[in-house]
């Protein structure tokens, strides 16, 4: 198996990169989209298990939007062939005095790359 092949690391780099500005402009529609539109995905959250789309979209629609503003750090982004990859990454938020940690399992799907699994995790300093 070929990995990181660089077009590949590239397609899911754009990916994330949407996801993160998604997340942080709280453009719930691209987040949306950026999901599999399955029962079956699910997003481990800080205070939450989501579990298929429609929780997660749901999750979403409710959050609130201030304050999602966040420092990267860390990041690695690891592909697996040509339709699988992972995305992990530490941040941190002005709002918070801990060490964020979240991690994406993405595949290439009808669509284009999507989130299939999601944790997101606190940590103290």
């Amino acid at each position: 198996m070929d990995i990181n092949i660089p077009e590949v690391l590239a397609e899911v780099t754009a990916a994330f990169n949407a996801y993160e500005a998604a997340l942080t402009g709280n453009d719930v529609a691209v987040l949306d989209g950026l999901f599999w539109d399955s029962s079956a995905v699910v997003r481990y959250g800080a205070t939450e298990n989501l579990y298929g789309h429609a929780q997660i979209l749901a999750f979403r629609k409710a959050r609130p939007s201030a304050g999602l503003a966040r420092e990267l750090r860390s990041t690695v982004i690891t592909t697996f062939g040509r339709d699988f990859a992972t995305a992990n990454t530490e941040f941190r938020r002005d709002s918070s005095a801990g060490i964020g940690r979240q991690s994406h399992s993405w595949a290439r799907l009808e669509g284009g790359w999507k989130i299939v699994a999601a944790h997101v995790s606190l940590m103290s300093d």
